[in-house]
């Protein structure tokens, strides 16, 4: 492990907003969006080996005012009052040293401005889906060639082999 850690946070909804899928999904179901969401992160998170925190405002969310560990992904509710830019911007603040480089993903350019001066980096909802997107098309691929090179692994017309095994099994040649 090289000693750098590499850290990405995700303005949650922003990024809904930003990628048609989940906003269609939000238009159905917030939480099926936020879900599928953090699906998508714990995907990224495995493949990447970043830390990723999801960010949700929490007053989308009533009553919710937590974190909990979906994979290895974080989610973090804003406390009430408080936005997601203002949680990410203090994330940042605790996150961000000399060993640690913190990504924020996000479309907001107001709040980009202020992370930035914290030496974040941002990630662009398009940046981010495109990341995905490369992951998705890697996984296919690793999939493909694993399909292919399993029938070496199995013995290839195994019903005429059967057959044929039944058939000296029998005795008949």
């Amino acid at each position: 492990m090289s000693d750098h850690h590499f850290i990405l946070v995700v303005d949650g909804y922003n990024i809904i907003g930003a990628w048609d899928e989940l906003q269609r999904l939000k238009e159905k179901d917030i939480g099926q969006a936020r879900d599928r969401l953090i699906d998508q992160m714990a995907e990224y998170q495995a493949y990447s080996g970043f830390r990723v925190i999801v960010v949700f405002d929490a007053y989308y969310v009533k009553g919710i005012e937590s974190k909990h560990k979906a994979s290895k992904v974080e989610v973090i509710y804003t406390r009430e009052h408080e936005t997601a830019d203002e949680c990410i911007e203090k994330l940042v603040k605790d996150l961000k040293n000399v060993k640690t480089q913190v990504y924020v993903a996000t479309s907001d350019y107001a709040e980009q401005r202020t992370i930035f001066g914290r030496g974040a980096l941002r990630k662009s909802a398009r940046e981010l889906l495109i990341e995905l997107n490369d992951i998705h098309r890697e996984i296919k691929a690793s999939v493909e060639i694993h399909k292919k090179a399993r029938p070496k692994l199995k013995i290839p017309l195994k019903d005429e082999v059967l057959e044929k095994f039944e058939k000296w099994r029998r005795g008949d040649k």
